[in-house]
């Protein structure tokens, strides 16, 4: 049994997510996207209001595919490319980005603590997150160019919709490294955090999403995922759908009463829909 893997810890209505790998600056292997498979079917089983994925230790968020050849499923990859197995290669690509899509398609908010480095395939899931905070000292680099390869954990797509073709161009056909403060210029993260702090600036942050209304947030969220593969008109019909679906699953009641009484409100739990 493997002495590392992805954890899974609640905190009230939070679940964290956390890549624990790091003496390999929580690479991704076989074991970890095993793991990321199990968790990611507690999550769905008992959904929580917000999800944070960070890494283990101080040093990494992630640093992508595990590419050394002690990684079977990297040796699998190379015997692939050398048959030319374009089957084979679509089967371990597909197998990694279903994951990744099956993260970030979660039906509540999913938040990345970039806490330290986010290379390659770190840097796709940190981009395909509905938000992102980062550590002062962390570094993003898409630096899947610089072996020959591209990106495709839907990576590629993600950049694109969070900062336009052009900067995503230089990004990965750069490959260059980005801190902080870019990334911040750049509507590549939402916030920085303090030092050391990326987590509890999540957490800070998925506190106060799940303190709105539960349904507001995932209705919200939807449109919110959905409108840059749609035409005015569509995007328009599918936020009124939306909103229509929310006031009468009479979330708003709890919402408004709270208001008027000059109280929190304290919104339950949806009942899956």
């Amino acid at each position: 049994m493997a002495d590392y893997g992805v954890r899974l810890t609640r905190r009230d209505h939070v679940a964290c997510v956390t890549l624990d790998r790091p003496d390999r600056q929580n690479a991704l292997d076989e074991t970890m996207w095993n793991d990321m498979e199990r968790v990611l079917e507690e999550i769905g089983t008992n959904l929580p209001r917000a999800v944070i994925l960070t890494g283990a230790g101080e040093k990494a968020f992630c640093a992508g595919f595990d590419v050394q050849l002690d990684n079977p499923h990297a040796r699998s990859f190379f015997q692939a490319i050398e048959r030319r197995d374009h089957s084979a290669i679509h089967s371990i690509i597909e197998r990694i980005r279903s994951l990744t899509d099956a993260l970030t398609m979660l039906p509540v908010p999913v938040i990345a603590a970039i806490n330290g480095l986010a290379y390659g395939g770190g840097a796709e899931i940190a981009s395909r997150c509905d938000l992102r905070v980062m550590d002062p000292r962390a570094v993003i680099c898409f630096s899947e160019v610089r072996l020959g390869l591209m990106p495709d954990h839907g990576g590629a797509v993600g950049l694109t919709r969070l900062v336009g073709p052009s900067r995503a161009a230089d990004l990965i056909l750069t490959a260059r490294k980005v801190d902080a403060s870019e990334a911040l210029a750049l509507g590549l993260t939402n916030r920085i955090s303090a030092p050391g702090q990326a987590l509890e600036e999540a957490l800070s942050l998925a506190r106060l999403l799940a303190g709105h209304g539960p349904r507001a947030i995932r209705h919200a969220l939807k449109v919110i995922r959905q409108v840059n593969e749609l035409t005015m008109k569509e995007a328009l019909e599918l936020e009124t759908k939306e909103a229509v679906d929310l006031i009468a699953s009479g979330e708003c009641l709890h919402g408004v009463a709270a208001f008027l009484a000059r109280e929190t409100p304290a919104f339950p739990e949806p009942d899956g829909t």
